[in-house]
C-alpha cells in the first residue's frame, strides 16, 4: 500500500496557497508554480548516482533537499500529488524527436501526464527542461494553446500525439507520444537507461532549468542563458568550477550535492565546454 505524500511540503515548497479542489484552476496554478521553483537538473546522473523514484526518496531530495532532478522525478511527484488531491491521472511516455527525428524510432525516455477533468483530457509536462510546459494543454490537434511562456500545439492523435513549440515564428517538434498508460516497470527500465547508460546525455551533459513567471533560465554546460519573454536572450559562459557552484545555488537554489563528488563532474563539464565565444 502506497504511503500519503506529504502535500504541505509540496506546497511549501512550490508556493502555492489556494483551492485544493481537483478542477482546473487548480491543476493550472500547480502546473505554473512547480517549475518556476523546482528545478530541472541531472547532477546525480552525472555524479554517478542513482535516480530513485519512490515516493519517500522524491520528497526528501525534490522537496527536504532542495533538489531537483529530471522527467522521471518531476512527473512522478506530479502524478501523486494529483492523484492525492483526487484528479484522475495517467502516466504516459513520449519519444523525444526535439533537433534528433530519428529518435521516433528508439525507446520512449521521456514521461507525460495525462489528467481527465470534466470529460476533457490534458497533457502536464513539468520535466521537459527549458521547454517545460508551465500550463497544461487540452489533448486537442491543431488548435494553437498558450502559456505563460511560449505557444505549443498538439498534432495527430491516431495513434501517435507530438508536441510542437513555437519559437520565434517557427514551429519545433518536441515528443511524440500515445495514450497507453505506463506502469512503474516501464518507468523503472526508462529511468535506469536515462541515468545510467554511458551513452546517454544526462550521464555526460550538465542542464539545468527554471521557468518563473515570464522567463526561462538554463544552463547547458557552461553556457548559462536568461530569456525574459519578448525580449532577446542573455547569454554568459561560466569559466570556473567556483562559477558554476554559485550560479547552482543563487540562480537555481540548489543545495549542491558533497563536493568530493561535484566539483570533479564539474570541471568534466568545463574541459568540454566551448571557451568564451570571440
Amino acid at each position: 500500500m502506497s504511503r500519503k505524500v506529504n502535500l504541505n511540503a509540496y506546497f511549501e515548497r512550490i508556493g502555492f496557497a489556494g483551492s485544493i479542489a481537483a478542477t482546473l484552476p487548480t491543476l493550472e496554478l500547480l502546473h505554473a508554480l512547480h517549475p518556476a521553483t523546482i528545478p530541472f537538473e541531472n547532477l546525480d546522473p552525472l555524479l554517478g548516482l542513482p535516480v530513485r523514484l519512490d515516493q519517500d526518496s522524491l520528497e526528501r531530495k525534490l522537496l527536504a533537499g532542495r533538489r531537483g532532478g529530471y522527467c522521471f522525478e518531476h512527473n512522478t511527484l506530479l502524478m501523486s500529488v494529483l492523484r492525492e488531491l483526487d484528479f484522475s491521472v495517467r502516466g504516459l511516455a513520449a519519444r523525444v524527436v526535439r533537433m534528433d527525428p530519428e529518435a521516433i524510432a528508439r525507446p520512449a525516455t521521456h514521461m507525460v501526464l495525462a489528467v481527465d477533468i470534466g470529460g476533457t483530457t490534458y497533457l502536464a509536462d513539468v520535466g521537459f527542461g527549458g521547454l517545460s510546459l508551465t500550463a497544461p494543454l487540452k489533448l486537442r490537434a491543431d488548435i494553437e494553446q498558450a502559456t505563460p511562456h511560449e505557444t505549443f500545439r498538439l498534432t495527430g492523435g491516431a495513434p501517435d500525439w507530438q508536441l510542437e513549440v513555437k519559437l520565434d515564428e517557427d514551429w519545433q517538434a518536441l515528443y511524440v507520444f500515445t495514450l497507453d498508460e505506463q506502469q512503474d516497470a516501464d518507468y523503472a527500465a526508462a529511468n535506469a537507461l536515462v541515468s545510467g547508460d554511458p551513452s546517454s546525455k544526462f550521464t555526460r551533459e550538465l542542464g539545468v532549468a527554471l521557468s518563473p513567471g515570464g522567463q526561462r533560465i538554463t544552463l547547458a554546460g557552461n553556457r548559462l542563458t536568461v530569456r525574459n519573454k519578448d525580449e532577446a536572450p542573455v547569454v554568459r559562459r561560466l569559466e570556473t568550477v567556483a562559477a558554476l557552484r554559485e550560479t547552482l545555488v543563487t540562480i537555481f537554489g540548489i543545495d549542491l550535492p558533497d563536493a568530493a563528488l561535484l566539483d570533479p563532474a564539474l570541471e568534466r563539464v568545463l574541459d568540454h565546454a566551448p571557451r568564451q565565444d570571440g
